[in-house]
């Protein structure tokens, strides 16, 4: 179905809400168009993107990308964790839990990892295994040696799978679909002007993705890390620039335009912890199964984690970050599962010039709705039907496709392509009726 057709049928389920107002839903008995809605947050968009400080939040639906039920990208939490559930591993498989296990699990815990509760989020598993875990490591019963071990034999292989998800897939096997929608992304995003501070993008995901996208465009950037042969991390990295000379002779610098500041929040596959010097955490080229990763996994421990380094360090450039003066944060393919950013995000959110743009399920319940019944104007929430079918107003293809505004150079390419179209068209449409060979 294409976007034109949505003048015809009755209107999809889109919505963009700022506070309780509804701006893009059909008015005064007008017929519901995509176009139209589209060209409304475009609009709204690019007057947030020139605020003073912009952040973007990326969660895992962002490098989450089906085409024809085949994933491109890497799964989000529940995909993943039926794949990992519904799947019984061989005696030597260290991914997934044996016959065994699950046996065990059963007769001597009463667990039974097929439970609805688990098969769609492995968080409420591990919350679970995590606590069995303390309780069996508490007892002084030796007999209970053999079930503790059961226990961390299934955890270590929720955590290797977790890292497998992320570090196998079709974008390693030649698939570019992902990575390209992230390039289009950072195209769009550096084209800022140079006045205003660089924008940051804080991220859940433990991926490559955004890494790639910047290094093929050529994009500079700042992730925390410094150093050429070892790359450490050093939060003070965090307080510098890029800048370029503008005339050696009167020593004059100006900011470089296309610069970003990126913030992964819970780690990367390609951070390993070392026991050396004042900097332990460094930064590998090859996300190699083998190297001890300093990810915090889904634990019940999550939040606690975050507070030890660097996520310390992580987390407070996020909060010092959106708190700042005229503020906008973007919010994108985030479920708004994790307390410990959600406190974050409503501590900015007492902040007067503090604005949130957030694209999510119009059906998804939890914090969102109680965002939405809040009634507050600051509060932006995108979402709904795409303008196709199988497409939502909510993914970050649709994000970067249809709202993001177009850098200026792409945009006078556009307007040039439809000039020549037009002209061309009319030209043809003359010669075929014998009217001359003029425009």
């Amino acid at each position: 179905m294409a976007a034109s057709d949505y003048e015809e049928v009755d209107a999809p389920a889109f919505s963009f809400f700022k506070g309780a107002d509804d701006v893009a839903a059909s008015k005064n008995g007008k017929m519901f168009n995509w176009e139209q809605a589209a060209a409304t947050v475009r609009e709204s968009l690019s007057d947030a993107l020139c605020a003073r400080n912009v952040s973007f939040l990326l969660g895992s639906g962002c490098s989450s990308l089906l085409d024809d039920e085949s994933q491109l990208g890497i799964p989000t939490m529940k995909p993943m964790a039926e794949e990992f559930i519904n799947r019984i591993g061989d005696e030597d498989n260290e991914f997934f839990v044996t016959e065994n296990e699950r046996d065990t699990l059963l007769d001597n815990l009463g667990l039974d990892i097929t439970e609805n509760n688990y098969t769609s989020n492995l968080e409420h598993l591990m919350e679970v295994l995590y606590s069995f875990k303390f309780a069996l490591k508490c007892s002084k019963n030796n007999n209970l040696t053999e079930l503790c071990e059961t226990v961390e034999a299934v955890i270590s292989k929720i955590t290797r799978y977790v890292l497998r998800s992320c570090t196998k897939g079709a974008f390693t096997r030649g698939d570019e679909t992902v990575c390209n929608l992230y390039q289009a992304f950072y195209r769009k995003l550096v084209y800022r002007d140079r006045a205003l501070p660089r924008p940051w993008v804080f991220t859940t995901n433990y991926d490559l993705f955004n890494e790639t996208a910047m290094d093929r465009l050529g994009i500079p950037y700042c992730n925390g890390f410094s150093g050429t042969v070892e790359r450490r991390f050093n939060p003070a990295t965090f307080r510098c620039s890029l800048a370029e000379q503008l005339d050696v002779s009167s020593r004059k610098w100006t900011a470089v335009d296309s610069f970003v500041y990126l913030c992964k929040l819970h780690g990367s596959v390609n951070w390993i912890e070392e026991a050396k010097g004042l900097f332990p955490i460094r930064e590998i080229q090859k996300a190699d199964e083998g190297a001890g990763r300093v990810m915090i996994y889904p634990t019940p421990a999550k939040q606690n984690a975050s507070f030890g380094s660097p996520y310390s360090d992580l987390f407070r450039e996020f909060q010092s970050r959106i708190v700042r003066d005229q503020s906008v944060l973007f919010v994108l393919g985030y479920s708004f599962s994790d307390e410990h950013i959600n406190n974050i995000i409503f501590q900015a959110l007492t902040i007067p010039t503090f604005r949130m743009v957030a694209f999510v399920p119009t059906d998804l319940e939890g914090v969102v709705t109680q965002l939405k019944d809040l009634g507050d104007p600051r509060i932006w929430l995108i979402g709904g039907d795409g303008p196709s079918s199988g497409r939502y107003a909510h993914f970050f293809d649709t994000f970067i496709e249809e709202f993001m505004p177009e850098p200026p150079g792409d945009r006078v390419d556009t307007a040039v392509d439809k000039v020549l179209q037009t002209l061309m068209m009319r030209r043809l449409e003359t010669d075929g009726k014998g009217e001359g060979n003029g425009l």
